[in-house]
């Protein structure tokens, strides 16, 4: 479909003259904004002065400091904002397409109400808001029977939404979509530390990634793309070595240093085997379980290595003398959006930034300790269930809410099993989609109220994943009023809480974001402008996680199966966003054609299925099951096949509707030993050709 992958890599990472993703070089982009009004569904912008406003853009999981350029007050592009210090003016492929999805079909335009079986007929707001508080009447003090959903993993609203259902005696009915801060956070707890993993990347000289996209997909990408950009300058040498090891050659590691081919049922074996590496070469630590530690990892020996990975010993050597000549090495366990790596697999990894005396050193791993809350009977997000599980109680009639309130968050889509998942929503008698987009969860709903559009809100920002100290971002609505009848989800809640008389002690978002900044020390203007507030990270006396690596699973071996690596890449969506229209031209002909999806395997592997380069094959894993075409790709690692998540949408627009399989129909989920977190990075699939 274009553009093929290491083009847009270059494009998008590649250091060219050490501009990284200025406002010069999306320039371009602005050019291609103005042309793409000529679209139906998008209004023509009138001649007359252009501004740039400041605003946040939450399309993307970390959140782009961006300004919204603007004719007569209609936004028509994006550029970076280079007041921001994680990004210098940088933007992601998503926020970049801000402006476009402002104006996309897809958009809910007002409130609605079920009528019938996919049916749904346009209401007032006040009538909207008065279904809401009457359900929440009726069920108000009744434990279990009112629940939330949230898909947002940074921002104050879910103080507001875990405070509303504490109110209403429904404290346990707080739940997250799953993602990388939430795992990681449990990790660090089976470490003995407490609060959010950073990690600096910027001051590292040697990034060794176990899994983690951190260059399109994992973290703040953008802030990661300047790091690499500023130690790869052109025409120089490099200051720093980045390292890859995954499953699949993808953006990342098609510009790192090195690619290590790791299949995803192997990540913590990979760790655990450098650490025995690293310890036979000298390695020591002074925490106090390292006896244990070191004992655990001499299990790994290298013909383990050999048998999990699939590489040959001699790269864990060259891994290990990489590492030996670093002054400030960096490793970073984990998986980008939807890809289900467990505490365990982050533990395994961050051992090795602990082995290495790495941690709170600069250039290392950090600690972030929790923020001051806005709402004191706000629930950590920490503490909060996780989505696939409580819809999984829901499903076998463990949990029987009443009342669901999703906000920006599509669990019908994006949660492992996703047709079983959507299935059990159906078991809620009355669910509230806070969208601002049709997407599969809400055509499920009974009630659908709009939420604004990034560039129409107040929104706000707590420690991305990633970051490396405490950081927050906040911003305000970039245009005069809305281009749809929407409301602020977190201003409809507050009016309900009032109405069914609780006190949260605000009337609107801004107000309770205007708080939050005064909570950690920040200037409200100055966040709203750009800029953004770093508070500092901590070392933690974090220890080696012996005990709970005790009980990391060995991968078995399946004749009739192989390991199934989802592939994010942010250009393509993320788990509540579709792919924006004009990023489809950056999806390979080999990714996805036409409504085809493909499956990328090596040729080993294929051989051993029995299929060839173009078959036509149904993948099977758990109830689920996806068609797709091969495609034979020697960047895949051995017994793995790969696949892209973010198609086969049954709602949203005509771009991306219908177009390929949804991977999370066959991701399966398992009990993470001693965690009892949910995870899918281990998923394995049959593959049978038709």
């Amino acid at each position: 479909m274009g553009l093929d992958r290491r083009g847009f890599v270059k494009f998008v990472v590649g250091g060219v003259a050490g501009t990284l993703f200025t406002p010069v070089i999306w320039k371009g982009l602005d050019d291609a904004a103005i042309w793409s009004q000529n679209w139906g569904w998008i209004p023509r912008v009138p001649k007359g002065e252009v501004k740039a406003t400041p605003a946040l853009s939450k399309l993307c999981p970390s959140g782009c400091a961006v300004k919204v350029k603007t004719v007569g007050g209609l936004p028509f592009a994006a550029i970076g904002n280079a007041d921001n210090p994680m990004s210098k003016g940088g933007v992601c492929p998503i926020c970049a397409g801000g402006a476009q999805l402002l104006y996309s079909p897809a958009r809910v335009k007002s409130p609605m109400k079920k009528v019938g079986e996919g049916k749904f007929e346009a209401i007032k707001w006040e009538d909207a808001e008065a279904m809401l508080v009457e359900k929440l009447t009726s069920f108000k003090g009744q434990d279990g029977k009112i629940a939330a959903i949230s898909g947002d993993e940074t921002g104050t609203a879910n103080e507001v939404v875990s405070a509303l259902l504490s109110g209403l005696g429904n404290a346990s009915g707080f739940c997250v979509m799953p993602g990388e801060m939430y795992t990681a956070t449990k990790g660090v707890k089976l470490m003995g530390g407490n609060g959010q993993p950073g990690f600096d990347i910027a001051g590292a000289d040697l990034v060794l990634m176990i899994g983690a996209d951190a260059l399109d997909s994992w973290g703040p990408s953008v802030a990661n793309q300047k790091a690499f950009a500023a130690s790869h300058p052109t025409g120089a040498a490099a200051t720093a070595q980045f390292i890859y090891a995954g499953p699949v050659l993808n953006n990342t590691s098609s510009v790192c240093d090195k690619f290590l081919a790791v299949p995803p049922t192997a990540t913590a074996a990979f760790s655990l085997a450098l650490a025995n590496a690293l310890i036979n070469a000298g390695a020591v630590c002074s925490a106090s379980d390292f006896g244990d530690y070191k004992a655990l990892a001499a299990k790994y020996t290298p013909e383990a290595f050999e048998k999990a990975t699939g590489l040959k010993a001699e790269a864990l050597k060259d891994l290990v003398a990489r590492i030996k000549a670093a002054k400030a090495p960096l490793v970073i366990a984990g998986a980008s959006f939807g890809q289900g790596a467990g505490a365990l697999d982050f533990v395994a990894g961050a051992s090795l930034n602990v082995l290495l005396g790495r941690v709170g050193q600069s250039g290392g791993m950090t600690l972030l300790p929790a923020a001051p809350k806005a709402l004191a009977a706000a629930t950590d997000r920490a503490e909060a269930k996780d989505a696939g599980s409580f819809l999984a109680q829901v499903a076998t009639g463990k949990a029987s809410p009443a009342v669901l309130l999703v906000y920006e968050a599509n669990p019908a889509f994006a949660l492992p099993q996703a047709d079983a998942m959507a299935k059990a929503l159906g078991n809620i008698a009355f669910k509230v989609s806070f969208s601002t987009y049709m997407d599969e969860t809400a055509t499920l709903a009974d009630l659908i109220l709009p939420a604004p559009h990034p560039y129409e809100r107040f929104d706000d920002a707590m420690n991305p994943y990633g970051v490396a100290k405490p950081t927050y971002l906040a911003g305000k609505p970039a245009m005069a009023k809305p281009v749809m009848d929407v409301k602020d989800p977190v201003d409809v809640l507050l009016a309900a809480g009032s109405k069914l008389g609780l006190s949260l002690g605000f009337e609107t978002y801004a107000d309770v974001i205007k708080a939050k900044a005064q909570a950690v020390g920040a200037d409200f203007d100055t966040l709203a402008s750009g800029g953004a507030w770093t508070g500092e990270g901590k070392g933690g006396g974090l220890s080696l996680g012996a005990a709970a690596l005790a009980k990391a699973p060995v991968a078995k071996a399946d004749d009739k199966a192989v390991a199934l690596a989802p592939v994010t890449k942010l250009a393509c969506g993320t788990a509540d966003l579709a792919t924006p229209p004009a990023n489809l031209l950056t999806i390979r002909d080999t990714e996805l054609k036409g409504k085809d999806l493909f499956v990328q395997m090596n040729a080993a592997t294929a051989k051993k299925l029995g299929v060839t380069d173009g078959n036509k094959v149904k993948l099977t894993g758990g109830s689920g099951e996806v068609r797709a075409r091969v495609h034979v790709n020697e960047g895949v690692a051995a017994d793995t096949v790969a696949m892209l998540l973010g198609f086969g949408h049954s709602a949203w627009d005509q771009y991306t509707k219908g177009k390929g399989d949804n991977v999370y129909k066959i991701l399966t989920v398992s009990d993470e030993a001693g965690t009892g977190l949910k995870v899918w990075a281990g998923s394995t699939v049959t593959v049978a050709k038709i």
